[in-house]
C-alpha cells in the first residue's frame, strides 16, 4: 500500500522549497511514516490468515467487504491432517478438527438428525476368527458374526478403506449439522457383529443409516453397487417398515456417488442401475431404520483399486455418499 500523506522531504518534486518544520515536528512525523503503514500491514495479514496462521486464499478481499470468507474444507493428501496414511493409500484421511464446518453453505441444515455410519468388518478381525466366526441370528438364519473383508493385491485391507470413508463422512456430516455415530472406530478387539450393528442404529433411533464396505469380486469386475434390504418378516426381522424409504435412501445414493467420483454402477450386478436388493444380510434384515450397503467398487480389479487406494478419490466417495444422506434427510 503506498503511502499517501504530505511529502517528507522538504522540497516538494518539482524543487519548490517547503516551509521548514520545528524538529519536534520531523519526528513526529517520520514516526507516523513508520507507525501507520506498519499497522495497516499487520491488520491485513489478519484479515487474510486470521488468528491460527493459516490463510485459505480469499484473504484480504472478505475482509475488506465484510463479506464470510469461502469455508475451509480438509486439505486431502497434503499430510497436514494429523492422521497417518494407511498402507498402500496414496493420502490420508482429515482430521475431525481439520473442518469444523464453521461458515460452510450448510451448517445446521440437518441439525436434530441421527445418521449412523457403519464401517464394514474391524482391522483387526484377523486377530479375532474364533470370535467373529460364531453364528448369530438374522431372522432368516443364522449368520457369521463378522468377516474379516477382502483387500487389494497390495494388501489394502477393506476395513481401513471403509474407516477412512466412514471418518471423512463423518466430517463433511457434522459439517451440515448432523449427529453422526459410528458403529465401530477401530475401538474394540473385532466386530461388532452384524446383529448388533442394526441394534446400534435402531437404539440411536437413526434417520439413516449407511454401511460402507468395497467388493473382492473377480478382476475386471468393475463399479459400485448400493445394497437395499429386502422385504423380510421372520424371527426377528421385519422389514417391511424400512423398504420403502431404504430404497429412496439407495437411490439417492447412487446417483450422487457417480456424480461425484465419477465412476459407474456395477458391470457385474445389478443390471446396470447401481442397485441390488438383497434377503441375506444381518445388517439390513434387522434394521428398523432406513438403512443401505454401499459396495463402493471392487478391491480385485486393479483399476478400481488404483481409486480406492487413493485419498482423492476417497474424499470423492464420501461427498457422493454425504449429498446423497443429505438429499433423502431434506426430503
Amino acid at each position: 500500500m503506498s503511502y499517501t500523506g504530505p511529502p517528507l522531504d522538504p522540497f516538494d518534486p518539482f524543487g519548490a522549497p517547503q516551509p521548514r518544520r520545528s524538529p519536534l515536528r520531523r519526528g513526529l512525523t517520520v514516526a507516523l511514516a513508520v507507525l501507520v503503514p506498519g499497522a495497516l500491514v499487520g491488520w491485513l495479514a489478519y484479515a487474510t490468515f486470521g488468528p491460527d496462521g493459516e490463510g485459505d486464499g480469499s484473504g484480504s478481499a472478505g475482509a475488506a467487504t465484510g463479506t464470510a470468507s469461502a469455508p475451509r474444507w480438509p486439505n486431502v493428501g497434503n499430510g497436514k491432517s494429523g492422521l497417518a496414511a494407511p498402507s498402500g493409500s496414496t493420502d490420508a484421511a482429515p482430521s475431525d478438527s481439520a473442518s469444523s464446518g464453521a461458515g460452510s453453505s450448510g451448517e445446521g441444515s440437518l441439525a436434530g438428525k441421527v445418521v449412523v455410519i457403519d464401517p464394514g468388518h474391524n482391522p483387526t478381525n484377523v486377530e479375532h476368527t474364533a470370535e467373529i466366526n460364531r453364528t448369530v441370528d438374522i431372522g432368516t438364519h443364522s449368520k457369521e458374526c463378522d468377516t474379516t473383508g477382502t483387500s487389494t493385491n497390495s494388501g489394502y485391507s477393506e476395513a481401513r478403506f471403509t474407516l477412512d470413508v466412514a471418518h471423512r463422512l463423518r466430517t463433511l456430516l457434522q459439517q451440515q449439522g448432523a449427529t453422526v455415530k459410528l458403529t465401530q472406530d477401530a475401538d474394540r478387539p473385532y466386530g461388532p457383529c452384524v446383529d448388533e450393528r442394526a441394534r446400534i442404529g435402531n437404539a440411536a433411533h437413526a434417520d439413516a443409516v449407511v454401511s460402507i464396505h468395497a467388493d473382492g469380486s473377480g478382476a475386471g469386475n468393475r463399479g459400485f453397487h448400493v445394497i437395499l434390504p429386502g422385504s423380510v418378516r421372520a424371527g426377528a426381522a421385519d422389514t417391511r417398515a424400512i423398504v420403502g424409504p431404504s430404497k429412496d435412501l439407495g437411490k439417492l445414493i447412487a446417483a450422487d456417488f457417480a456424480a461425484a467420483t465419477g465412476t459407474s454402477p456395477s458391470n457385474y450386478i445389478g443390471g446396470g442401475t447401481g442397485l441390488v436388493t438383497r434377503e441375506d444380510l444381518g445388517g439390513l434384515n434387522l434394521s428398523t431404520v432406513p438403512k443401505v450397503f454401499i459396495e463402493c467398487g471392487n478391491m480385485r480389479d486393479s483399476k478400481d483399486a488404483a481409486l480406492l487406494t487413493s485419498g482423492a478419490w476417497r474424499q470423492k466417495a464420501a461427498q457422493g455418499i454425504s449429498e446423497g444422506i443429505v438429499s433423502f434427510l431434506r426430503g
